[in-house]
């Protein structure tokens, strides 16, 4: 049986990779803007690419994976923010990850990612008077 592999989006300091890892799941590539976060996944990591910013990536042009995982930044979405949704600068970046798993989907006739897993605060259910949430489910159904 094939090795799984994972790409991580808006990685944080790896916690997705760390999981994947310890499942025997290879973590190939990550996405992070914060130094503290990419050098603990580096430390931990040496083998996985670091991507940068979501925002120049394109999902095309990245080494196919079998799994995304992400939790996109929730401060707009949260119980305890502003509460501006998906329609906010940073929990809008919850798009960026869908064209990326698109773009790949596209580049590799719809054979990659099989899976792309989602995390994120459970105001994501009720933000925007739940319509965010159904956004969210129509953006992953329409890919």
């Amino acid at each position: 049986m094939p090795t799984l592999r994972l790409g991580s989006l808006f990685d944080g300091i790896g916690v997705f990779p760390l999981a994947a890892s310890r499942c025997g799941i290879v973590p190939v590539w990550a996405s992070e803007i914060a130094r503290a976060p990419v050098s603990i996944t580096r430390r931990h990591f040496p083998d996985m690419l670091h991507l940068g910013d979501i925002t120049q990536i394109g999902g095309g042009k990245i080494p196919p994976v079998d799994i995304v995982t992400f939790g996109s930044p929730c401060q707009n979405l949260s119980t305890i923010g502003a509460r501006e949704g998906l329609a906010g600068s940073k929990s809008g970046l919850f798009y960026q990850a869908m064209r990326i798993i698109e773009e790949m989907r596209y580049a590799t006739n719809n054979r990659y990612p099989a899976f792309a897993v989602w995390e994120n605060v459970a105001g994501a259910f009720s933000s925007n008077d739940r319509l965010d949430f159904a956004a969210v489910l129509h953006a992953f159904t329409g890919i």
